[in-house]
């Protein structure tokens, strides 16, 4: 049996049951209507009544999912939303854009292919969050409007990550709230629950609108910021001044000094050096494969680094360990650079 309608943007005071019964052709039609579109194919009998719950629905919705049967479904893209599947019960197989992932737990997009199988005690969660809510939020934080969609460069969500963990109990708190009186409530609760989870979730996962920024790791920046950075990837083995760097970024001096400080707590020219210093470190680790040649020396004046003292003292305190030891593959530290 299908229900219609739940309202848009409010909290209920119980998940609303969209679809609840043993016609599982029914079901995959409800849930194509409500989320994808997508071809299922039964592997076996059912054995449990299949379901479809809503506990919120608008520009992020939040779902659970059982079909009471093992079964395959294909979904050759997501229209125009984002879909973070959170297993519940069961086990199953998530595969995106042809590769199986080492957990069902996982987030994919418009352009993604995704395939999975479950197995008949599969309860899934969903949180399905709109791809103009995702472009709204960027563009918040980047300072100007994507020129493109987001794509995730990692699918799978790993809980061995803390970042990640927190997130999903930040899930496990919206459904909570959306079942409190508090949800019913006038006012913006709910939108700001929404928004708040876009927002950290565009922290925890990798993505084509994040950076990777040397000794932080992936994070989002303003248009300026990205700007420069990318700047400084490009033209690493170049000589550069700080007014190299701002004239790229289409700030001043004064600006992107201060832009730096802000989001990644260091200077334009103190980057620049970390970025010379991971592309050595690259260079060095393809030495000891044998994917490449050179000496120490070699690499360093390739990237800047004319006082082979301070760069051995750099590289040590940025990697563990000396550039003599990793063109050589040690692990241990050595005595000479």
């Amino acid at each position: 049996m299908a229900v219609d309608a739940l309202d848009q943007g409010g909290g209920t005071a119980e998940p609303v049951p969209i679809y609840e019964g043993g016609d599982i052709e029914e079901l995959r039609q409800v849930v194509g209507r409500r989320l994808s579109p997508h071809r299922l194919t039964i592997l076996g009998p059912q054995r449990l009544p299949g379901r479809f719950r809503a506990f919120h629905e608008g520009s992020v919705g939040l779902y659970d999912l059982a079909y009471g049967a093992p079964v395959r479904l294909l979904a050759q893209d997501l229209p125009g939303f984002y879909n973070a599947i959170l297993p519940q019960a069961g086990a199953g197989v998530v595969v995106v854009n042809g590769t199986a992932l080492p957990s069902s737990l996982s987030v994919a997009g418009p352009g993604d292919v995704v395939s999975m199988e479950w197995d008949h005690l599969a309860v899934n969660g969903a949180l399905a969050m709109s791809r103009d809510t995702m472009t709204e939020v960027a563009a918040v934080r980047l300072g100007d409007v994507p020129q493109r969609p987001l794509r995730f460069r990692r699918h799978l969500l790993d809980r061995a990550d803390p970042a990640v963990r927190s997130w999903l109990a930040l899930v496990d708190a919206f459904r909570q709230f959306l079942l409190s009186p508090l949800a019913h409530r006038p006012g913006l609760g709910v939108r700001h629950f929404e928004r708040l989870l876009v927002d950290t979730l565009l922290d925890v996962q990798a993505h084509s609108w994040s950076v990777e920024v040397p000794g932080v790791g992936t994070t989002m920046l303003p248009g300026a910021l990205r700007r420069a950075t990318a700047y400084c990837e490009v033209h690493a083995d170049e000589a550069v001044s700080v007014s190299d760097i701002a004239q790229a970024a289409r700030v001043g001096v004064r600006a992107l000094r201060e832009g730096f400080r802000r989001h990644l707590d260091t200077t334009p020219m103190a980057y620049l050096r970390r970025v010379r210093l991971d592309h050595a470190h690259r260079e060095l680790t393809a030495i000891a494969e044998g994917n490449a040649t050179g000496s120490v020396t070699e690499v360093a004046c390739r990237w800047g680094f004319t006082h082979l003292g301070r760069f051995s003292a750099e590289y040590r305190q940025a990697y563990g360990r000396l550039p003599s030891d990793t063109s050589k593959g040690r692990h241990g530290l050595s005595t000479n650079a």
